[in-house]
């Protein structure tokens, strides 16, 4: 169903602020349906794999080292036009630029503790959800 499914994370800052549910709930009821969903906690090397593709940027150490440092909570979403949608929902990565009622606006404490993750393209939606979930659970 590629352009109806996204991946989002919920990043160890905001789950360790106890604010996954609010997250949550803010993004059912922008109408996104949870295909899949669940709390983990990935290894730098897992990290570093999923971020693989900014390898060569300057925050790739400091992100893989975030991303691993505590409980995340990965999901696939499913809404029509899902990824762009989802990016609005979220808002722009740095909290002092997003809009009013955004997630990041609302949970993130700055541009690396932004509180959570959106794929940025239908195509890394697809890798994105294959990272985290097998096919069976994908389905």
């Amino acid at each position: 169903m590629k352009g109806n499914r996204t991946l989002t994370i919920i990043k160890p800052d905001a789950v360790s602020k106890n604010v996954a549910g609010a997250i949550l709930k803010q993004i059912q009821e922008a109408g996104f349906k949870i295909i899949a969903m669940k709390q983990t906690k990935m290894s730098p090397a897992q990290a570093g794999k999923f971020y693989f593709i900014h390898r060569e940027r300057p925050f790739y150490g400091v992100l893989c080292d975030f991303m691993s440092s505590g409980e995340i909570v990965p999901a696939i979403l499913e809404k029509e036009n899902a990824v762009e949608d989802f990016r609005k929902l979220i808002g722009a990565t740095n909290p002092a630029n997003a809009e009013a009622g955004t997630i990041r606006k609302l949970y993130a404490e700055s541009i690396d503790k932004n509180a959570i993750h959106g794929s940025d393209s239908d195509e890394n939606a697809i890798i994105e959800g294959s990272f985290f979930f097998s096919e069976l659970e994908r389905s």
